[in-house]
Order: C-alpha cells, then structure tokens, then sequence
C-alpha cells in the first residue's frame, strides 16, 4: 500500500471510484475513449494525483472496466450481484467497498471519499482544497456543488398549474445563492459512513467552476467535455500603428473570432496603442510587453502550447529562443527567422519556395468575418460607383493620383475613396475634392464590406484588398505599389484581376484607357466577376487549422 508521507493532518484518506458496467445515456461509457483515454482513467489519474489521497479503489460488476482500472495502478473490488442491482443505493456500494479494502489493508481509513468517474474536467487542487476543509475538527462531510442562481419553477401534479420557486422576480445576479450538488467530490469522516448514508450532519460543500461541473451523462456532455480536453492554449504576438497600419491585427482578429474551441491570449507591444484599442474593442484577453524579454515572461505565465506570430520582425534570435523553450510556433507571412517556425503562411507570396514549413497562396486567406456574410456583386450593365482603396497608409499617394486620373476622364458618377489610418495630410487631400459632390473621402471605415459591395469597379494595390474583391465579386484595377507585391501572382486576369503592373511605369494615360474600357465593357467586367466566384475563399481558417492540427501532432510526438 502507497502511504504518503504528506498526508494531511495524519488522516488516511481512500477514494472510491463506482463504476457500473451498463450505463444510461451513453452506453458502456465509462470504457469508451475520451479524448484517447477511457472515461474512468481521468477520475482514477485525479485521485492518484493527489498530494493527499493514499488509497483508490473502483468498485464495479464489469470486467472491463475492472481490467482497464487495474493498468492505471488502482486496486478493484468486484461487486456481488446483490450490489449490482438496478436500485442498489450508491452508500451501499461505497460502504461495502470501504470494508473490503479496510480488510485487504488491516487498518481502517480516517476519511472517505466517493468520486462518480463522470466528472472529468474535475481537478486534483479542487479535490485536495475539499480534502483541506477537514482542517475543521467539527466538520463531518465537504460536497462538490457549482452556484445555480435561477428563476426555478415547480409543477403542482394535484392542481395541475407550475408555480414560482422564487419570492421576487429579479435578475439573475441579485437571486439568493442558490447551489446544486454535482456528485463529483463527496468527501465524509469515516464514522458517519454506513449502509444507508455517505454523508454527515455537519456539512461543507467544495464550490466548482462550471467547466468542473459538467457532468458526462449523454452524447451532448461527451462532446462538450471532449471539445474542452481538446482545448489548446493559444499566445498571438501581433501589433498596429499609424505606420505598419492595421492588416495584421485585422488578420489574426479574424482568426481569433473563430476560435471558439480554444483559449488564446493577445500579446501585444505597449508602444502600440492602437493595436491595444483595437484588440480591447474586440472583447479579447490580451497583455503588453515592453521587449522580447516581457513576451517571455507573459509565455510563461499562460503556458500556451502553439505561438502565432504576424509581425514583421520576427529576428532568428527571438525564434531561436521560442524553439529552445519548447513551443509549437506559426508565423504569418515570410519573413526573417521564419525558417525556424514549425509552421508559416503567407496568403499572398506564391513562388515555388523549397522550405517544406511554408503554406502560400490564397487558400491560407483569412477572410474578416463581414465578408462572409456579404452576397455576390451583381454585376450591372452601367457603372455608378467606384471604389480607390489602396493597402497600407498609402506612401506614394496613389489614392489621389488614381482620383485624378478618373476625373480627367467622362466618367461621371459616385467615387469612394478609403484610406487608412496613417495617411499623411489627410485633412489636405479632403480639403481638395470638399466641392467635388462625386468624391467622398472615408478614413478608418469599419464596414469595408459594404462599400466593396456598392461598388462597380475596386482600384486598388496587389495586396489581401484583392481577396475582399474576389470574395464579392467585384471587378478590380490593381498596381504593384513595390516590389514586394510583384510577388503577389494571384493578381492576375486568371482570377479576374486586370493588372496594370509597376505603378512607377505605369502613365496616366495607360491607366484611363483600362479603367474606361472596363466602365464601357460589361461583358469583361461579368467575366472578371465569374472568374472570382469560381474562387473558393470560404475557408482559409480551416485550411490553416488543417496544417496546424497535423503539424502539432508531429510535433507533440517528437516532444
């Protein structure tokens, strides 16, 4: 017998672990696999992992169960048919199991326990904290319960009509405490376990989270609790500012809106106001950091198990160090030190890269939520209305240079202009086209979507703006802005964009005679738009957890 030397206050301690072979519900469910560990094993593990508990014992009429009890190191007590009954009460079977294993031990236990193996998410510090409360001499039994404040109604079978169970209709958080006992933890004195009752008479209950609480009685609480095991911890280091603009943050917002199944933490650099504005606004958890050094120590702190990264300086000194301390690491975009990432995605760079870690093209697009929703362009026969939306703030102007170039021609209808947040002289240019009532100027537009939608033609750079157009349909002018979008091959007549090339050589001229070919050709422009919707960018999101799911696995393998 394991006696530990910690045990508490020099109390022996056993848990009981009943477990029936058939179960309601969920049929032979304590032996099915749960997160590829048989239900009954996380009930037995907590118990063992007790810092107090010297003994556990299952009892059960299955041998199945009995068999799998034993290989995860706990003794069994096999039940007599006359336990095994439909009606048998649970105080029975503890109390006969309480007794066996008192004689197999020669020595009788100070405190039991009764653990139902339907209560996986429990944890040890939840079950040692209950084992503590016995620091009161006077107390007798501890209870597992969770808070349950609610409007409750009962049902009078005699008159027939349902009736309050509350004095005062109120909200829920004024409600008087109300608890329900969840089975997960009953703890007793030895003296007051009998045949007939697990339980004495001066009580204490043991409050659990609601996620300890859940309790595995049909398929729905198996998927709930399975979903939750699966759950990983994930840290996103990402920022924005004026200057590097909001694309990324945008990026892994999107990212984290369909995290649902997961716990993830925004971390984020302090000098970066905005990129803290923008995650607050969202409602999600995140921390700042001053320094790789602060980044390390919030790591340490939630303990994820995948790291994204979507930043531009990603240096091999800050990657080298994430790999030695052991994390899973997936960067967004190509960049230095991302060779030392388990995983990297770039949308928009397409070449043919020999780097087996490297995902590109356009389906590792993450669309912002706005776009799913938003229906297919149709495609007119007159174009009235233009949307000039160039990526980033827009360095060399050509918001204004492509304006220009659409003025000087007979075009004569609506054009919309959105720049980003970091543009410079915006009240200037804002200023110049004030008189012009075609020209409308909009800067920080949190609904993009609506304007790509209303609108006949997009310009634009070669940049992700071109998967918001493509994702609508909208027929799209773009312009490499710098070398860095030459590499950005979706922007081509293929997937009904109608390039113009470098900007730099690129003449007005040039620019007008496209831009009127495509406002008086409706049949290119219904062709561009069929081109797009043959386009699957619906689910960028999976497509990456696809490659990240079984890259973890190697990697956790490998670990």
């Amino acid at each position: 017998m394991d006696i530990r030397m910690n045990m508490f206050n020099n109390n022996k301690i056993l848990v009981v672990i009943p477990a029936k072979g058939v179960s309601k519900g969920i049929p032979r469910k304590y032996v099915r696999l749960l997160n590829n560990k048989p239900l009954i094993y996380y009930a037995i593990n907590i118990a063992k992992s007790s810092q107090y508990v010297d003994d556990v014992v299952v009892t059960t009429d299955d041998s199945e169960i009995a068999s799998i009890s034993e290989k995860f190191g706990v003794s069994v007590i096999r039940r007599s048919k006359e336990l095994s009954g439909e009606d048998i009460p649970l105080d029975a079977v503890v109390f006969n199991a309480m007794v066996q294993k008192e004689k197999s031990a020669f020595d009788e236990y100070d405190i039991v326990i009764t653990m139902l193996p339907t209560s996986p998410l429990l944890k040890t510090q939840t079950l040692d904290n209950a084992i503590e409360k016995f620091d009161d001499f006077s107390l007798e039994s501890v209870i597992s319960v969770v808070e349950d404040k609610q409007l409750f109604w009962g049902y009078d079978d005699d008159n027939k009509i349902y009736f309050p169970k509350y004095i005062e209709r109120c909200n829920r958080k004024d409600l008087p405490s109300s608890f329900r006992e969840t089975g997960a933890i009953i703890a007793t004195r030895r003296g007051f376990i009998n045949e007939i009752s697990c339980i004495g008479e001066n009580i204490d209950v043991i409050e659990l989270s609601d996620e300890e609480a859940i309790t595995v009685d049909d398929f729905k609480d198996w998927w709930v609790v399975e979903t939750i095991l699966q759950r990983k911890r994930i840290g996103i280091v990402v920022n924005a500012n004026n200057e590097i603009g909001t694309r990324r943050i945008d990026n892994c917002l999107a990212f984290a809106s369909k995290l649902v199944s997961h716990e993830f933490l925004f971390i984020l650099d302090e000098k970066h106001k905005l990129g803290q504005n923008l995650v607050e606004k969202f409602g999600f958890n995140f921390k700042i950091y001053n320094g790789h050094d602060a980044i390390y120590n919030i790591l340490e702190e939630f303990a994820p198990q995948i790291i994204i990264n979507d930043v531009s300086d990603t240096t091999e000194e800050y990657m080298s160090d994430l790999k030695e301390k052991g994390y899973f690491v997936a960067n967004f975009d190509v960049g230095v030190g991302s060779n030392l990432a388990d995983v990297v995605f770039d949308s928009l760079y397409e070449h043919d890269l020999s780097d087996t870690n490297v995902y590109t093209g356009q389906k590792f697009h993450i669309l912002k939520d706005e776009f799913y929703f938003q229906p297919h362009k149709v495609i007119t026969q007159d174009v009235d209305n233009i949307l000039i939306m160039v990526d980033g703030n827009d360095p060399k102007h050509l918001s204004e240079k492509f304006l220009e170039a659409i003025l000087s021609t007979t075009y004569e209808m609506k054009i919309n202009i959105i720049v980003g947040r970091g543009y410079e002289n915006i009240e200037q240019f804002i200023s110049n086209y004030e008189s012009n009532p075609l020209v409308q100027i909009y800067q920080n537009v949190p609904n993009v979507s609506d304007f790509m939608f209303k609108a006949d033609i997009l310009v634009t750079s070669a940049s992700k703006i071109m998967y918001d157009a493509c994702a609508l349909g909208v027929p799209t002018i773009c312009v490499y802005q710098n070398d860095l979008e030459t590499s950005h091959v979706f922007a081509n007549s293929a997937n009904g964009i109608l390039n113009l090339g470098d900007v730099e050589s690129l003449t007005k001229q040039e620019f007008v005679n496209q831009f009127l070919e495509l406002v008086n050709n409706h049949d290119l422009r219904l062709n561009m738009h069929n081109k797009m919707k043959s386009i699957d960018l619906q689910h960028g999101y999976e497509n990456i957890c696809a490659v990240v799911t079984e890259e973890y696995r190697k990697f956790a393998m490998n670990k």
